[in-house]
């Protein structure tokens, strides 16, 4: 027998046998709660390279689904085998029966004094029942827009464009805009000048949005043909026409970008005129308005 043991028997006043045998039956409770972890991390794992397609440009949704199912996997599960553990080594040396029955009144008169946190854990539970949100997912919530990160039963993680990472508790959320789910759309309003042909200048619209559509590096990214609506808005420097691309999940702001480029070279290339804005700059203590570029509008709060 361990002198050790010996020790810690006399010290409690019980057999050494006793101790020993308790002290395996510890051991091998951790083993387990090892193993147990080990299982739900490559569960996690497993679930992850299923909904894997190779492509690491794209996200799908089965993608996102399963990113999110294996970080909820995986702190849920730790926390409660953990928990187990603890309560069945507990249950080694006092009886644990009484205080469970204490810890559900107590869990009682707190979750009365923390209803933030019981709102946070079942707004969570509903909200990854219903699959509103998943990681990878770029939503508007409470306030704030960026990529999810994380999902957990209390709080949703979000990186907006800035780098700032947004810790939301579940609580907060009232409405979730996912701008990244089935599809998406990039809306491009683009200003020309009232001189300009306007029916040579949709014409160019036209045509420039359909090559747009057939170049293999776009069209990739594209989950329908464009649409050049026509005249938005009879702007204060000129007309405003819109052209609205449906993109694959996510893709809306790369879309619009490259088409913005490239209406913006064919429209010079036509020598189509387009809206300039006025910009001041101060001349020995008067005024002068001068032009700068040719202004695009852009739809606000589209890009995270």
């Amino acid at each position: 027998m361990p002198e050790f043991i010996t020790r810690i028997a006399a010290l409690l006043q019980v057999d050494p046998q006793v101790v020993l045998r308790r002290l395996l039956t510890i051991a091998v409770i951790w083993g387990l709660a090892w193993v147990a972890d080990w299982v739900v991390r490559l569960l996690a794992r497993r679930i992850e390279r299923a909904v894997d397609d190779g492509d690491d440009n794209t996200m799908t949704m089965q993608e996102k689904q399963g990113r999110t199912v294996a970080q909820l996997l995986r702190s849920v599960g730790r926390l409660l085998i953990i928990a187990l553990a603890m309560l069945m080594t507990l249950n080694q040396f006092i009886n644990i029966g009484p205080i469970l029955a204490g810890a559900g009144i107590l869990g009682l008169a707190v979750s009365f004094g923390a209803q933030s946190l019981v709102k946070d854990v079942i707004n969570g539970f509903f909200m990854l029942v219903e699959n509103s949100i998943s990681v990878g997912d770029t939503v508007d919530i409470a306030g704030k827009t960026g990529t999810v990160e994380r999902v957990t039963l209390r709080v949703v993680r979000l990186r907006d464009v800035d780098g700032t990472l947004h810790v939301i508790p579940n609580g907060q959320i009232t409405t979730v805009s996912n701008q990244t789910r089935g599809w998406s759309r990039a809306v491009v309003d683009v200003t020309v000048a009232y001189e300009s042909d306007l029916d040579r200048a949709l014409g160019v619209f036209r045509e420039e949005a359909s090559r747009f559509a057939a170049d293999p590096v776009w069209s990739k990214l594209l989950d329908g043909t464009p649409e050049v609506l026509g005249v938005q808005q009879l702007a204060e420097r000129g007309v405003t026409i819109r052209t609205l691309l449906r993109t694959h999940p996510g893709k809306q702001w790369e879309v619009a970008r490259g088409f913005r480029f490239r209406i913006l070279d064919r429209l010079g290339r036509e020598r189509i005129a387009i809206a300039a804005l006025p910009s001041v700059s101060a001349l020995g203590g008067g005024v002068s308005r001068t032009t700068e570029a040719a202004a695009v509008a852009v739809v606000p709060g589209s890009e995270p």
